[in-house]
Protein backbone atom coordinates (compact mmCIF):
# COMPACT_ATOMS: atom_id res chain seq x y z
CA UNK A 1 0.00 0.00 0.00
CA UNK A 2 0.78 3.46 -0.90
CA UNK A 3 1.59 6.14 1.84
CA UNK A 4 2.75 9.82 3.01
CA UNK A 5 4.96 8.19 5.85
CA UNK A 6 6.34 11.14 8.90
CA UNK A 7 8.96 9.55 10.95
CA UNK A 8 11.47 11.81 12.79
CA UNK A 9 9.94 15.29 11.45
CA UNK A 10 10.62 13.83 7.31
CA UNK A 11 7.62 13.15 5.37
CA UNK A 12 7.88 10.40 2.33
CA UNK A 13 5.96 8.79 -0.11
CA UNK A 14 6.21 4.92 0.59
CA UNK A 15 5.01 2.25 -1.68
CA UNK A 16 5.02 -1.23 0.86
CA UNK A 17 3.20 -0.02 3.90
CA UNK A 18 0.81 -2.97 4.90
CA UNK A 19 -2.73 -2.69 4.65
CA UNK A 20 -4.85 -1.49 7.83
CA UNK A 21 -5.62 -4.53 10.14
CA UNK A 22 -9.15 -4.37 10.50
CA UNK A 23 -10.34 -4.82 14.05
CA UNK A 24 -13.97 -6.00 15.51
CA UNK A 25 -16.15 -3.22 15.05
CA UNK A 26 -14.35 -1.36 12.30
CA UNK A 27 -14.02 -0.57 8.44
CA UNK A 28 -11.70 -0.70 5.75
CA UNK A 29 -11.88 2.33 3.73
CA UNK A 30 -10.39 2.87 0.20
CA UNK A 31 -9.41 6.31 0.36
CA UNK A 32 -10.79 8.56 -2.86
CA UNK A 33 -9.64 11.74 -1.64
CA UNK A 34 -8.29 13.93 1.60
CA UNK A 35 -7.40 17.68 2.65
CA UNK A 36 -3.83 18.65 3.73
CA UNK A 37 -5.28 20.62 6.73
CA UNK A 38 -2.62 22.95 9.12
CA UNK A 39 -2.85 20.13 11.85
CA UNK A 40 -0.51 18.14 9.29
CA UNK A 41 1.74 21.09 8.56
CA UNK A 42 2.31 20.97 12.02
CA UNK A 43 3.21 17.69 12.87
CA UNK A 44 5.72 17.70 10.24
CA UNK A 45 7.14 20.87 12.21
CA UNK A 46 7.14 19.07 15.76
CA UNK A 47 4.04 19.68 17.17
CA UNK A 48 3.48 16.39 18.62
CA UNK A 49 5.65 13.19 18.08
CA UNK A 50 3.57 11.20 15.50
CA UNK A 51 4.83 8.64 13.45
CA UNK A 52 3.02 7.23 10.98
CA UNK A 53 0.86 8.15 7.51
CA UNK A 54 -0.63 11.44 8.10
CA UNK A 55 -3.93 12.25 6.92
CA UNK A 56 -7.44 12.65 8.73
CA UNK A 57 -9.98 14.76 6.36
CA UNK A 58 -11.22 12.23 3.46
CA UNK A 59 -13.88 10.59 1.90
CA UNK A 60 -13.68 7.14 1.25
CA UNK A 61 -15.43 4.16 -0.26
CA UNK A 62 -15.74 1.23 2.56
CA UNK A 63 -14.53 -2.36 1.07
CA UNK A 64 -14.64 -4.12 4.52
CA UNK A 65 -17.13 -3.77 7.02
CA UNK A 66 -21.65 -3.33 7.98
CA UNK A 67 -23.44 -4.93 4.75
CA UNK A 68 -25.17 -1.58 4.98
CA UNK A 69 -21.74 0.74 4.41
CA UNK A 70 -20.58 -1.65 1.94
CA UNK A 71 -20.09 0.41 -1.62
CA UNK A 72 -21.46 3.29 0.18
CA UNK A 73 -19.26 7.19 0.41
CA UNK A 74 -18.21 8.35 3.58
CA UNK A 75 -16.59 10.52 5.94
CA UNK A 76 -15.40 9.98 9.09
CA UNK A 77 -15.00 11.67 12.32
CA UNK A 78 -10.91 11.21 13.73
CA UNK A 79 -11.27 10.37 16.77
CA UNK A 80 -11.22 5.72 17.63
CA UNK A 81 -12.54 5.54 21.44
CA UNK A 82 -12.47 3.25 23.70
CA UNK A 83 -15.81 3.33 24.54
CA UNK A 84 -15.73 2.75 28.73
CA UNK A 85 -13.15 5.00 30.12
CA UNK A 86 -14.69 8.45 32.17
CA UNK A 87 -14.83 10.50 29.30
CA UNK A 88 -16.96 8.10 26.69
CA UNK A 89 -19.30 7.15 29.83
CA UNK A 90 -19.88 10.94 29.47
CA UNK A 91 -20.50 10.78 26.09
CA UNK A 92 -17.17 13.00 25.47
CA UNK A 93 -15.43 10.65 23.09
CA UNK A 94 -12.98 13.16 21.62
CA UNK A 95 -11.40 13.52 24.85
CA UNK A 96 -10.85 9.50 25.36
CA UNK A 97 -8.40 8.68 27.54
CA UNK A 98 -7.47 5.86 25.31
CA UNK A 99 -8.46 7.09 22.06
CA UNK A 100 -6.25 6.64 19.15
CA UNK A 101 -6.71 9.61 16.38
CA UNK A 102 -6.67 9.29 12.59
CA UNK A 103 -3.15 10.30 11.27
CA UNK A 104 -2.67 11.87 14.48
CA UNK A 105 -2.02 9.86 17.44
CA UNK A 106 -1.68 6.14 17.52
CA UNK A 107 -3.68 5.56 14.09
CA UNK A 108 -2.29 5.25 10.16
CA UNK A 109 -4.13 8.70 8.23
CA UNK A 110 -6.19 9.25 5.30
CA UNK A 111 -2.55 9.79 2.80
CA UNK A 112 -2.93 6.21 2.17
CA UNK A 113 -4.66 3.80 -0.65
CA UNK A 114 -6.76 2.69 2.98
CA UNK A 115 -7.60 3.58 6.08
CA UNK A 116 -9.11 1.70 8.91
CA UNK A 117 -12.07 3.29 11.53
CA UNK A 118 -14.59 2.62 14.34
CA UNK A 119 -17.73 1.83 11.83
CA UNK A 120 -19.45 3.77 14.41
CA UNK A 121 -17.39 7.02 13.40
CA UNK A 122 -18.75 6.73 9.61
CA UNK A 123 -21.27 8.44 7.54
CA UNK A 124 -22.59 8.35 4.86
CA UNK A 125 -22.32 10.91 2.19
CA UNK A 126 -25.23 12.28 0.19
CA UNK A 127 -25.61 11.43 -2.79
CA UNK A 128 -26.15 15.46 -3.84
CA UNK A 129 -22.51 16.01 -2.21
CA UNK A 130 -19.47 16.02 -4.23
CA UNK A 131 -16.49 13.80 -3.26
CA UNK A 132 -14.16 17.06 -3.11
CA UNK A 133 -17.06 19.17 -1.08
CA UNK A 134 -17.42 16.06 1.38
CA UNK A 135 -13.46 16.10 2.02
CA UNK A 136 -14.55 19.41 3.91
CA UNK A 137 -17.04 17.53 6.74
CA UNK A 138 -14.10 17.58 9.25
CA UNK A 139 -13.30 21.29 9.33
CA UNK A 140 -17.01 21.90 9.09
CA UNK A 141 -17.37 20.15 12.18
CA UNK A 142 -14.51 21.48 13.77
CA UNK A 143 -15.86 25.10 12.92
CA UNK A 144 -19.70 24.26 14.28
CA UNK A 145 -18.20 22.79 17.76
CA UNK A 146 -17.77 26.28 18.47
CA UNK A 147 -21.67 26.40 18.26
CA UNK A 148 -22.07 23.46 20.78
CA UNK A 149 -19.79 25.14 23.84
CA UNK A 150 -21.04 28.64 23.04
CA UNK A 151 -24.67 30.27 22.89
CA UNK A 152 -24.45 32.95 19.92
CA UNK A 153 -27.10 35.18 19.72
CA UNK A 154 -28.47 37.64 16.84
CA UNK A 155 -27.24 40.84 18.87
CA UNK A 156 -23.69 39.55 19.96
CA UNK A 157 -20.60 40.74 17.99
CA UNK A 158 -18.06 38.52 17.16
CA UNK A 159 -14.69 38.23 15.73
CA UNK A 160 -13.12 36.09 13.45
CA UNK A 161 -9.22 36.39 13.28
CA UNK A 162 -7.69 34.90 10.39
CA UNK A 163 -8.52 34.47 6.81
CA UNK A 164 -7.13 31.13 6.41
CA UNK A 165 -8.96 27.52 6.01
CA UNK A 166 -10.19 27.42 9.24
CA UNK A 167 -10.64 31.20 9.98
CA UNK A 168 -13.06 30.84 6.09
CA UNK A 169 -15.37 27.92 7.37
CA UNK A 170 -15.39 29.36 10.62
CA UNK A 171 -16.72 32.24 9.66
CA UNK A 172 -19.27 31.02 7.25
CA UNK A 173 -20.61 29.16 10.14
CA UNK A 174 -20.83 31.70 12.70
CA UNK A 175 -22.87 33.91 9.66
CA UNK A 176 -25.80 30.81 10.30
CA UNK A 177 -26.45 32.16 13.18
CA UNK A 178 -27.16 36.17 12.54
CA UNK A 179 -24.76 37.66 15.03
CA UNK A 180 -22.72 40.67 14.41
CA UNK A 181 -20.00 38.92 12.52
CA UNK A 182 -16.74 40.79 11.30
CA UNK A 183 -13.68 38.66 9.79
CA UNK A 184 -10.42 39.89 9.33
CA UNK A 185 -7.32 38.59 7.90
CA UNK A 186 -4.48 39.93 5.68
CA UNK A 187 -5.52 38.78 2.42
CA UNK A 188 -7.72 40.64 -0.09
CA UNK A 189 -8.56 37.11 -2.27
CA UNK A 190 -9.95 35.48 0.38
CA UNK A 191 -11.87 38.25 2.51
CA UNK A 192 -13.45 38.74 -0.78
CA UNK A 193 -14.71 35.13 -0.92
CA UNK A 194 -16.13 36.11 2.56
CA UNK A 195 -17.90 39.66 1.80
CA UNK A 196 -19.41 37.25 -1.78
CA UNK A 197 -21.19 35.90 1.29
CA UNK A 198 -22.45 39.15 2.72
CA UNK A 199 -19.89 38.66 5.53
CA UNK A 200 -18.49 42.05 6.78
CA UNK A 201 -14.22 41.62 6.14
CA UNK A 202 -11.61 44.05 7.24
CA UNK A 203 -7.62 44.31 8.15
CA UNK A 204 -6.25 44.43 11.59
CA UNK A 205 -6.57 48.27 11.98
CA UNK A 206 -10.40 47.73 11.47
CA UNK A 207 -10.94 46.24 14.80
CA UNK A 208 -12.47 48.50 17.21
CA UNK A 209 -10.72 47.28 20.48
CA UNK A 210 -12.88 46.23 23.28
CA UNK A 211 -16.01 45.99 21.59
CA UNK A 212 -16.81 42.24 20.80
CA UNK A 213 -18.50 39.82 22.81
CA UNK A 214 -16.69 36.83 21.41
CA UNK A 215 -13.44 36.27 19.32
CA UNK A 216 -12.49 33.80 17.59
CA UNK A 217 -8.90 33.01 16.62
CA UNK A 218 -7.73 31.14 13.75
CA UNK A 219 -4.55 31.98 12.84
CA UNK A 220 -2.30 30.04 15.45
CA UNK A 221 0.28 32.44 16.15
CA UNK A 222 1.12 35.43 19.15
CA UNK A 223 -0.28 38.32 17.11
CA UNK A 224 -3.68 36.62 16.13
CA UNK A 225 -4.06 35.83 19.97
CA UNK A 226 -3.14 39.19 21.10
CA UNK A 227 -5.44 41.10 18.28
CA UNK A 228 -8.18 38.85 19.45
CA UNK A 229 -7.78 39.27 23.19
CA UNK A 230 -7.42 43.27 22.76
CA UNK A 231 -10.92 43.29 20.59
CA UNK A 232 -12.65 41.53 23.68
CA UNK A 233 -14.90 43.71 25.85
CA UNK A 234 -14.36 42.93 29.87
CA UNK A 235 -16.30 39.45 30.66
CA UNK A 236 -16.05 38.66 26.72
CA UNK A 237 -15.21 35.35 25.40
CA UNK A 238 -12.16 33.94 23.39
CA UNK A 239 -12.07 31.16 21.23
CA UNK A 240 -8.85 29.11 20.34
CA UNK A 241 -9.79 27.13 17.11
CA UNK A 242 -5.73 26.69 16.07
CA UNK A 243 -3.14 24.37 16.68
CA UNK A 244 -0.34 26.30 18.39
CA UNK A 245 3.57 24.52 17.25
CA UNK A 246 5.41 26.81 20.11
CA UNK A 247 4.05 28.17 23.42
CA UNK A 248 2.39 30.88 23.81
CA UNK A 249 2.79 34.20 25.50
CA UNK A 250 -0.24 35.82 26.71
CA UNK A 251 -1.17 38.83 28.97
CA UNK A 252 -2.41 36.83 31.95
CA UNK A 253 -2.96 40.23 34.13
CA UNK A 254 -5.39 40.82 31.41
CA UNK A 255 -7.37 38.16 31.23
CA UNK A 256 -8.16 38.23 35.08
CA UNK A 257 -8.86 41.92 35.24
CA UNK A 258 -11.13 42.10 32.35
CA UNK A 259 -12.89 38.58 33.21
CA UNK A 260 -12.06 36.68 29.84
CA UNK A 261 -13.49 32.83 29.44
CA UNK A 262 -10.96 31.43 27.31
CA UNK A 263 -12.57 27.97 25.35
CA UNK A 264 -10.58 25.60 23.17
CA UNK A 265 -12.21 24.37 20.48
CA UNK A 266 -11.40 21.38 19.00
CA UNK A 267 -13.34 18.18 17.15
CA UNK A 268 -16.89 18.58 16.47
CA UNK A 269 -19.51 15.87 14.99
CA UNK A 270 -20.11 14.85 11.54
CA UNK A 271 -23.85 14.82 10.99
CA UNK A 272 -24.57 18.62 11.39
CA UNK A 273 -21.44 19.67 8.97
CA UNK A 274 -23.05 17.11 6.18
CA UNK A 275 -26.45 18.52 6.39
CA UNK A 276 -25.25 22.16 5.70
CA UNK A 277 -23.13 20.91 2.82
CA UNK A 278 -25.99 18.92 1.91
CA UNK A 279 -28.45 21.76 1.72
CA UNK A 280 -25.40 24.19 -0.12
CA UNK A 281 -25.03 26.40 3.26
CA UNK A 282 -21.17 26.65 2.84
CA UNK A 283 -19.24 27.19 0.16
CA UNK A 284 -15.87 25.31 0.08
CA UNK A 285 -14.92 25.31 -4.06
CA UNK A 286 -13.08 28.70 -3.51
CA UNK A 287 -10.90 27.62 -0.98
CA UNK A 288 -9.28 24.48 -3.24
CA UNK A 289 -6.04 26.17 -4.64
CA UNK A 290 -4.37 22.82 -5.86
CA UNK A 291 -4.97 19.09 -7.01
CA UNK A 292 -2.65 16.32 -6.69
CA UNK A 293 -2.52 13.07 -6.99
CA UNK A 294 -1.23 10.50 -4.09
CA UNK A 295 2.40 10.23 -5.97
CA UNK A 296 2.81 13.90 -5.91
CA UNK A 297 2.29 13.82 -2.28
CA UNK A 298 5.86 15.42 -1.51
CA UNK A 299 5.19 17.96 -3.56
CA UNK A 300 1.24 19.19 -2.96
CA UNK A 301 2.75 19.28 0.69
CA UNK A 302 5.46 21.71 -0.47
CA UNK A 303 2.46 23.42 -2.08
CA UNK A 304 0.45 23.78 1.32
CA UNK A 305 3.32 25.14 2.68
CA UNK A 306 3.58 28.22 0.93
CA UNK A 307 2.22 31.10 2.93
CA UNK A 308 -1.53 32.01 1.97
CA UNK A 309 -2.42 28.86 -0.13
CA UNK A 310 -5.80 27.82 0.92
CA UNK A 311 -6.80 24.16 0.91
CA UNK A 312 -4.22 21.43 -1.29
CA UNK A 313 -6.46 18.13 -1.83
CA UNK A 314 -4.75 14.98 -2.81
CA UNK A 315 -6.91 12.39 -5.30
CA UNK A 316 -5.47 9.61 -3.69
CA UNK A 317 -7.62 7.35 -6.41
CA UNK A 318 -5.82 8.66 -9.61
Amino acid sequence: MRGLWLENNQLELLNDIPEPEIKEGEARVRVLSAGICNTDLELIRGYYPYKGILGHEFVGIVEEGPKNLINKRVVGEINAACGHCRFCLRNEPTHCENRSVLGIVNRNGAFADYLSLPTENLYPVPDNIPTEVATFTEPIAAALEIQTQIKIHPQDKVLVVGDGKLGQLVAQTLSITGCDLFAVGRHDKKLANLRARGIKTGKSEDIQERTFDIAVECTGNAQGFAMAQKALRPRGTLVLKSTYAGNLSLDASAIVVDEITLIGSRCGRFAPALELLAQEKIDVQPLIDARYSLSQGIAAFERAQIKGTQKVLLNISD
